[in-house]
């Protein structure tokens, strides 16, 4: 509960340059689980810092060009947006659309880009994109903060450094 209203507080300050808050529903932790475990064909799992996909009908533990420790700080911070789609092999977390609780009227996206295996910024991107209602019913693009996308990194990169101090503590005893 406490993470839940920390990651909260943090994607707030990350969306505060938007007109509306991002907050919504988490993410269920099943959905969460098949995300990382893959579907019954697939599997993945961890070798140092990166991932490790195996593949039913294909090449047995491939290494992926995706931080583990970035893959899951991803997922957990925009765990408050449905997830469209996940690729392990591109690096690539999307969200479908969510409008906030408070605002029909305003949508937002969210796209993660992990493009290295290092736990450093310059291996994460963010873009988020923002659709408001017009009059006749049609979602139009509207603008978003610049500071908005480099917020949601900035939280990204601090919840990974956090699952990886977490994980060396828990190494060393």
């Amino acid at each position: 509960m406490l993470r839940a209203m920390l990651m909260g507080e943090a994607l707030a300050a990350a969306t505060a340059g938007c007109s509306a808050d991002l907050g919504g529903t988490p993410a269920e932790e099943n959905v969460d689980r098949e995300i990382v475990q893959g579907s019954r064909s697939d599997e993945v799992s961890t070798v140092g810092d990166l991932l490790e996909f195996n593949r039913e009908g294909g090449a047995a533990n491939q290494n992926l060009p995706v931080n583990k420790h970035l893959w899951r700080a991803s997922l957990d911070t925009l765990s408050f947006l449905p997830l469209e789609s996940t690729d392990p092999f591109s690096g690539v977390i999307a969200t479908d659309w969510s409008a906030n609780g408070g605002s029909s009227e305003e949508r937002f996206k969210v796209t993660v880009y992990i493009s290295e295996p290092t736990l450093e910024a310059r291996s994460l991107r963010v873009a988020v994109f923002r659709e408001t209602l017009a009059d006749n019913g049609a979602w139009l693009p509207a603008s978003v903060s610049e500071t908005t996308p480099r917020r949601l990194e900035d939280a990204i990169l601090t919840r990974a450094r956090q699952l990886r101090v977490a994980e060396l503590n828990a190494e060393t005893g």
